[in-house]
């Protein structure tokens, strides 16, 4: 499953333009469920309303498009979680200012990153 926003992106890549209003209370992720409830929106009326139907019209959004594209996000995803970790590790900005001026702290800060680096390695490296 994924959030709503991400989809809306999915849906504009796959088929820019495309429109609909989802049929939702209190979800707040995308399922093929909740995607089957879609009304897709063909036109408007004289009155400017949305004309729409539960037939999906786009043959290039389909659930398995969409999938595809949630596993594809997800995949880019979870390759980042070792940078993340170490981000969350390394020393602070103010440390790397202040190792500028000191050759002490920059050997210290050095040792850390080489530290994280090996705790949390690069995937294929």
């Amino acid at each position: 499953m994924m959030d709503l926003e991400k989809f809306r992106v999915i849906v504009e890549t796959l088929k820019p333009g495309a429109t609909y209003a989802l049929n939702y209370t209190n979800e707040a992720e995308m399922s093929e469920a909740l995607f089957d409830t879609i009304d897709w929106v063909t036109g408007e009326d004289e009155h400017s309303t949305a004309i729409t139907t539960k037939t999906n019209p786009h043959s290039e959004i389909t659930w398995p498009l969409v999938k595809a594209e949630i596993d594809k996000d997800q995949a880019e995803y979870d390759s980042q979680d070792y940078a993340r970790k170490r981000q969350a590790e390394y020393p602070s900005i103010e440390s790397l200012v202040v190792a500028l001026y000191d050759t002490e702290d920059k050997t210290a800060i050095d040792a850390k990153r080489a530290e994280i680096k090996l705790k949390y390695p690069k995937p294929g490296a």
